[in-house]
């Protein structure tokens, strides 16, 4: 594997040992609990109980004519764009993977749907204008507003429009439609994912409650790009380099074989290119024989699509 690995535990990196004379080089994660007697991948191949299993929420679909108050640069190549606006009173987001569309019209201008029973319908004749999914990061209620974090890449249309955004500026946004809401009560969850996959993951982190468990896999470009959550969970996190390496693409479906199941109740989630999650599916459903029931994972992405 080329690129690095860096394990993080309550905000504190563990010491690191080198692998060669490189800048290559493997920090030592926290020892993951052994299952010698087989008894954690045994409950993990058991559908989970009632009372964990997650729950659909619908919401009424609505679009909402926002106004940018604050951009905010988190890493070199990830912005939060932070939204105002009467249209928040009423939004919903029960679920840290929710995501709503956000309609990037080609000249700026923005286009607004009418809301019907049915879900927003743009007027007869018009072109309804490229849009992207993206998850509610933060929503302040009071204040009515909504973060959104985009990650730095391509030259589509949420790209372009970012690059140009400043305060002011107006943007439509739909949903979310639906939530799939998790509860907070296994003894433990495990998170996968590269850079699209962190708002989700650092807004599950941060509403955990301190009884909560987690482990965080995930890839990014470089130490750059790793962020910090504030959470009250213990959270064990071990970061993954691509460090401009095409081998280091497979460093998240390596990490993911390689993680020892802790003992108890468990959900994986993960999302994330394509390919990776397609991966990571087989060999957890597949190879592993976990229920499906205890897995979510999800293609947010794929090279050559217009996803950014």
């Amino acid at each position: 594997m080329t690129g690095h690995m860096r394990a993080v535990m309550s905000g504190h990196a563990y010491p690191h040992t080198r692998l060669n004379a490189a800048s290559t080089y493997l920090v030592v994660p926290p020892v993951f609990h052994e299952n010698d007697d087989m008894t954690t991948e045994i409950k993990m191949q058991a559908p989970i109980c009632p009372q964990l299993a997650p729950q659909r929420v619908r919401h009424p679909l609505k679009a909402r004519l926002l106004q940018v108050r604050k951009i905010t640069c988190l890493t070199p190549r990830m912005v939060r764009v932070t939204f105002h606006g009467r249209d928040l009173g009423d939004f919903i987001s029960a679920s840290f993977d929710d995501h709503m569309k956000l309609f990037f019209p080609p000249d700026g201008q923005p286009i607004v749907p009418t809301n019907t029973p049915e879900g927003p319908r743009f007027a007869e004749g018009t072109v309804r204008p490229p849009a992207r999914d993206y998850t509610p990061r933060y929503y302040r209620e009071a204040t009515r507003e909504l973060d959104i974090d985009f990650v730095l890449h391509g030259d589509g249309p949420a790209a372009s429009w970012v690059a140009g955004a400043t305060e002011g500026d107006e943007l439509v946004v739909a949903g979310p439609r639906g939530s799939f809401v998790m509860t907070p009560n296994f003894d433990w969850q495990l998170m996968i994912g590269d850079e699209t996959a962190l708002p989700a993951i650092g807004r599950r982190l941060e509403e955990l409650p301190a009884a909560a468990k987690a482990y965080v896999i995930a890839l990014v470009e470089n130490a750059a790009e790793e962020q910090a959550f504030q959470t009250q969970a213990q959270v064990n996190i071990t970061w993954l380099h691509r460090e401009g390496s095409s081998e280091s693409e497979q460093a998240l479906v390596n990490a993911v074989r390689t993680f020892a199941l802790p003992a108890g109740e468990g959900y994986i989630w993960g999302a994330g290119q394509a390919a990776h999650m397609r991966a990571i599916s087989q060999y957890l459903l597949e190879e592993k024989g976990i229920d499906k029931s205890r897995v979510r994972i999800s293609n947010y992405w794929k090279p050559g699509s217009p996803q950014e």
